[in-house]
């Protein structure tokens, strides 16, 4: 469960506003860091209490956004009318409603469901504020008797989608691949707010350094075993471009799991390394450092706006070694037989990030993974014509899904038979999982970090 205190009701509105845009087809991130910037909040609250809004909004909407599935069907349970029936505003303003009361203990009942019913006056509801009030207060009083509102089928696959909000296929790939245990711990683990680690820029600082000066300003961190360069933030809220070192460039933010596939990659320093897919640039800037300056990194991406981020957060990190390349990196000849190393870090449908992209469970489907594997091949393909004789290709996702990680690398190793897999060195991560072809997955719920999938190839 999650503990935020309770906020101004503004925050209510704005996750409201947000919402129906989602429910339009907009991505949350964008509808909410579009939302926010506009948002006028009162001027009578101090710096804190307009961050604690933000913050509970924020909460809101990507809370609400996870579990839809899961407030759909106690609507369905609890309403005289299932939640596709109902008009949009007021789906809306039940989810806030009974999102609030199922999974925010630290809003009180009453204030969770009055704020609910003034939500639904204020967004043209008046005469159905009835309804939200009476839902609610039914809500109440089930669970309140001791028994959950929240009624599961027997069937263990569909109650495991609707308990923990994900859909049936997403579900069913998961049992094929875990069990049902573990299906259930990846389901949870996926619903956890997620952390934030640092990777520790080497060629400004130390991870020693870079630990003295947070434990100064009273700013937690923990180290992430097996990967050398990172710090886990603890508990951490607020801007983390206020955080110690952030403009002197001692580090950028990372999952840990993604700092993996550059140690993967291992450049030495002195290399020429080709980010083939490089925005927004993490791997390319963790790549430029540790080639230092007598190597090169070159970050290639199809827009010229995700390249502008990459050159300034060089720039922020001091790293001149790094220059990009605009262009579709399906065709790369102008880069073929020049790069050491040369790293796919390829377009995926996230399935190993579904807590950092609240909306990314209902965006994926059959068709569109067919569609990024074909994408996937081709880039794989194009890029092992831009490794060197003798240089080191490395194929790495953020998905769990098979279709996108290992059938591309079969498929890309019976077509170019001279490639083959290399398992990674005995002491790569810690506690990994390398499987007998030789690539390794990372599975959130054993390694808490995101799901990745990573793969080294040479010719033989």
């Amino acid at each position: 469960m999650t503990t935020r205190a309770a906020a101004p009701s503004g925050a209510r509105q704005l996750a409201l506003n947000v919402l129906l845009q989602v429910q339009a087809g907009a991505y949350a991130d964008v509808a909410l860091h579009r939302t926010l910037g506009q948002a006028k909040l009162s001027e009578s609250d101090s710096p804190g209490e307009r961050s604690a809004e933000r913050a509970f909004a924020t909460e809101l909407v990507y809370g609400i956004v996870r579990r839809q599935r899961t407030l759909d069907a106690l609507i369905d349970q609890l309403g005289s009318r299932p939640a596709d029936k109902q008009p949009p505003v007021l789906r809306l303003v039940l989810h806030l409603g009974l999102y609030q009361l199922r999974y925010l203990t630290a809003v009180p009942n009453s204030a969770a469901v009055n704020t609910s019913v003034d939500l639904a006056k204020a967004n043209g509801l008046g005469k159905l504020s009835g309804v939200v009030n009476g839902l609610l207060r039914q809500y109440l009083r089930q669970s309140e008797g001791g028994t959950d509102p929240l009624a599961l089928p027997d069937d263990s696959a569909i109650a495991l989608g609707i308990c923990h909000s994900y859909p049936d296929w997403l579900i069913a790939l998961w049992l094929d691949q875990l069990g049902a245990e573990e299906t259930d711990q990846l389901c949870q683990w996926f619903n956890q707010v997620p952390s934030i680690d640092l990777r520790v820029n080497r060629q400004q600082a130390t991870v020693e350094a870079v630990k003295t000066a947070f434990a100064a300003a009273d700013i937690a961190v923990e180290p992430i075993p097996g990967v050398p360069w990172g710090l886990r933030l603890v508990n951490h809220q607020g801007a983390l471009t206020n955080l110690p070192g952030y403009e002197a460039g001692w580090w950028s933010v990372q999952d840990a799991s993604a700092q993996l596939v550059g140690l993967l990659l291992d450049p030495q320093p002195g290399e020429t390394v080709l980010d083939v897919c490089a925005a927004p640039g993490g791997k390319a800037t963790q790549m430029a450092e540790i080639v230092g300056e007598g190597g090169k990194v070159w970050a290639c991406d199809r827009a010229p706006s995700r390249l502008k981020k990459i050159t300034a957060n060089a720039t922020r990190l001091s790293l001149t070694n790094l220059h990009t390349h605009a262009g579709d990196s399906t065709d790369l000849a102008q880069f073929h037989g020049q790069a050491d190393r040369v790293l796919v870090d390829a377009p995926c449908s996230g399935l190993g990030t579904l807590h950092r992209h609240a909306d990314a469970r209902w965006r994926q489907n059959s068709d569109s993974i067919a569609t990024l594997a074909e994408l996937q091949s081709a880039l794989l393909s194009e890029a092992a014509y831009c490794v060197k004789p003798g240089g080191t290709l490395v194929y790495a996702t953020c998905t769990l899904h098979p279709a996108e990680n290992e059938a591309v690398i079969e498929s890309f190793c019976r077509a170019y038979p001279t490639w083959q897999v290399q398992p990674p060195a005995p002491d790569f991560g810690d506690e990994l999982e390398v499987a007998s072809a030789g690539w390794v997955r990372v599975w959130p719920h054993r390694q808490n970090m995101d799901g990745f999938f990573m793969v080294k190839l040479q010719q033989a």
